[in-house]
C-alpha cells in the first residue's frame, strides 16, 4: 500500500482522545453514550476534545438508540451548534421503515453540513438492500466513506461482503473510503489489507477492560504497528476484544456501554 491506512478510535473525552493520539490514532470518532450505541455528544465536549489532540476529528449526529432520524429540527439545531463550535467532519446514517435510506432526513442534515466531510455509519449494516442504499446516496456532497462491519452481526460474518465490496472501488455508488469496524479483530487485518482496504475502526478493542475503561495508547499502538507493517504480535492476535456491557458510566461526561455493533 502506498499510503499509511487510517486509524479511527472512538473517543469519549479528552482522556480517550489523548491516549489515541498517543497510540497512533489518525482520526477519532467522538460520541456519548455507548449504551445507545453512540450518540452526538455535547458541544463543550467537542470543542475541549479539539483544544487537546491535533488530529482529524468525525462528530456523530445520532440522538437516540436505532437509526430512525427522530426529530430532525432538533438534530439540525444540533448540527448547527457543533458547527458553530468548529467541527467540520461528521458521522451520520438514518434508515426509514423499510430499511432504506431515509434521504428527506439525511439530505436535510448534509444541506447543513456546507460541503464537510461525513461518514455513513453502521446503519448500511441495518439496510434491506446494501448496494440501493450506496447507489441512492452516491451524489451527496461530503460523503467519503462508509462504516461497516459486512453484517449486522460483525466482522466474522460480514467480511465476505466487505471483501465483495472492496473488489467494486470506483463504480458507482462504491467510490467512497470502506472503514471496517464492528467486532474488528487485528486477525482480520492481513485479508482485509490485501483486498485493498485501508481504514479500520475500533472501540473496545483500544480499551484494556473494554467499554469501563478509557482508551489506552499502547492497545491503539499494537493496532498502529500491525497496520504500519511492523508484523503481528502473537500475544496481541490471540487477545480476546472486550466491549461487554458495564453497569454503570465511568464519568457523568462519558457515559458507557458496549456492543459488538460499534467495534
Amino acid at each position: 500500500m502506498n499510503q499509511r491506512a487510517v486509524l479511527e478510535v472512538i473517543a469519549l473525552d479528552t482522556e480517550d482522545a489523548v491516549a489515541a493520539q498517543a497510540g497512533g490514532a489518525d482520526r477519532l470518532e467522538l460520541v456519548t453514550d455507548m449504551a445507545a450505541d453512540g450518540l452526538t455528544p455535547p458541544a463543550d465536549t467537542f470543542a475541549a476534545i479539539r483544544a487537546a489532540v491535533d488530529i482529524d476529528l468525525r462528530v456523530m449526529l445520532r440522538l437516540a438508540d436505532g437509526f430512525a432520524a427522530g426529530d430532525t429540527g432538533l438534530l439540525v439545531g444540533v448540527t448547527r451548534e457543533l458547527r458553530a463550535a468548529g467541527a467540520d467532519e461528521f458521522v451520520l446514517g438514518f434508515l426509514d421503515a423499510d430499511g432504506g435510506p431515509d434521504l428527506r432526513a439525511v439530505e436535510r442534515v448534509v444541506a447543513e453540513l456546507d460541503g464537510c466531510r461525513w461518514t455513513f455509519h453502521r446503519a448500511i449494516d441495518r439496510a434491506a438492500d446494501r448496494d440501493a442504499l450506496r447507489r441512492a446516496l452516491a451524489g451527496l456532497p461530503g460523503l467519503d466513506t462508509y462504516l461497516t462491519a459486512g453484517s449486522a452481526d460483525g466482522v466474522d460474518t460480514g467480511l465476505p461482503v466487505l471483501l465483495a465490496e472492496a473488489a467494486r472501488a470506483g463504480e458507482p455508488g462504491y467510490a467512497q473510503q470502506i472503514l471496517v469496524g464492528g467486532g474488528l479483530r487485528l486477525d482480520h487485518l492481513p485479508v482485509l489489507l490485501d483486498a485493498g482496504v485501508d481504514a479500520f475502526h475500533i472501540g473496545g478493542a483500544a480499551r484494556p477492560g473494554g467499554w469501563a475503561t478509557a482508551v489506552s495508547a499502547r492497545l491503539v499502538g499494537e493496532w498502529r504497528a500491525v497496520l504500519d507493517g511492523e508484523g503481528f504480535a502473537p500475544a496481541a492476535l490471540s487477545r480476546p476484544v472486550t466491549g461487554a456491557l458495564p453497569p454503570y458510566p465511568r464519568s457523568s461526561n462519558s457515559p458507557i456501554g458496549g456492543t459488538p455493533r460499534r467495534g
